[in-house]
């Protein structure tokens, strides 16, 4: 993993905040599934299930592991067709097994049909079933192949950048239909670490987990947003020699943008459509959210307003961690 700058993170008006200047992936907790399944004269519970997949290179062992201290049993490259098994021996285990982690490594196109056969399987039998995908950038899985000096798994007789095309497409189905992305593209390990942990260590897991991101536009769209907010609309502080030098935490800045004509309609009405939307996200079962807010350099409205909007939602009963991706990039 690259080198990257130490991450903070604090708790303000029911929100965790991160302060940080790369693209960030939050969600949600440990699930408690209460499915049970008759086994003889007993009613077994059925074990939670998380499936790790993703691309060769961005941290899929890192994830394995960090599950594995947490306690969950992992299998690292299981046959996809096997997974309904494993849950059931799981079932039988009388607890003692109660969570289990699978890491399937998609390198075929029957591999990734049996998975698909598996996963239809397990709906079938009312399994509640989590999987996290773990996302990079080309340009950082290129260093992460040069550096060990190996190739991709799938680059045969051509460039790793061949070869991590051929993944990426083979997994597109994968990604669209996982409940968790993390992009690690900036992360080191101990960053990976931190944020399994902070998903998956808890004992309890809200409705909804929300990470509410502020960016700059001019520095890309987050890659894992599922909501993005455009603030370019309102007047820019930058403009404003005094307010210059401060960001969108300055109370001055902050009074600035939403005293600017349409900033609190838009915040107001902006929190209402959350809202329906976090009602659809829960009947539909995902339970994290990405939602981006930009401006043209993630320093003053957008991190003004993702403070607001992350204090909304906290009040709303949603649990939400607030990251101002590249504020201090300047």
């Amino acid at each position: 993993m690259t080198e990257h700058e130490h991450e903070q993170e604090r708790v303000h008006d029911g929100t965790n905040r991160v302060h940080d200047s790369t693209d960030r992936a939050d969600g949600a907790g440990h699930v408690s599934t209460g499915t049970t399944t008759e086994t003889g004269d007993d009613t077994a519970a059925i074990p939670e299930l998380v499936i790790i997949s993703g691309m060769s290179g961005a941290g899929r062992s890192t994830a394995a592991k960090c599950l594995e201290d947490l306690g969950w049993f992992v299998v690292d490259n299981l046959p996809p067709a096997l997974i309904p098994t494993m849950v059931e021996l799981g079932a039988r285990s009388q607890g003692n097994v109660a969570r289990i982690a699978v890491v399937v490594d998609v390198r075929g196109r029957r591999f990734f049909d049996n998975l698909r056969e598996s996963l239809a399987d397990l709906e079938a039998r009312h399994v509640t079933r989590r999987i996290v995908f773990l996302e990079s950038s080309d340009d950082a899985l290129v260093r992460r192949f040069e550096s060990v000096r190996r190739p991709h798994p799938l680059q045969g007789d051509g460039r790793i950048v061949d070869g991590i095309a051929a993944e990426r497409d083979l997994l597109r189905e994968l990604r669209g239909d996982a409940d968790l992305v993390i992009d690690t593209s900036s992360l080191n390990v101990h960053e990976l670490r931190a944020k399994m942990d902070a998903q998956f260590a808890g004992d309890e897991e809200p409705e909804l987990r929300a990470t509410v991101m502020s960016f700059g536009f001019k520095y890309g769209l987050p890659v894992d947003a599922d909501l993005v907010a455009d603030c370019r609309f309102l007047p820019n502080p930058h403009w404003v020699p005094e307010l210059r030098p401060f960001t969108g935490l300055n109370e001055e800045v902050s009074a600035y943008v939403f005293n600017q004509p349409g900033a609190k309609e838009f915040l107001n009405q902006y929190t209402e459509l959350l809202q329906l939307v976090a009602a659809g996200y829960r009947r539909e079962g995902k339970r994290y959210v990405t939602i981006a807010v930009g401006c043209t350099g993630g320093k003053h409205r957008s991190v003004a307003m993702s403070e607001k909007l992350a204090a909304r939602l906290a009040a709303e009963g949603i649990e939400t961690v607030l990251v101002h991706r590249d504020m201090g990039r300047e």
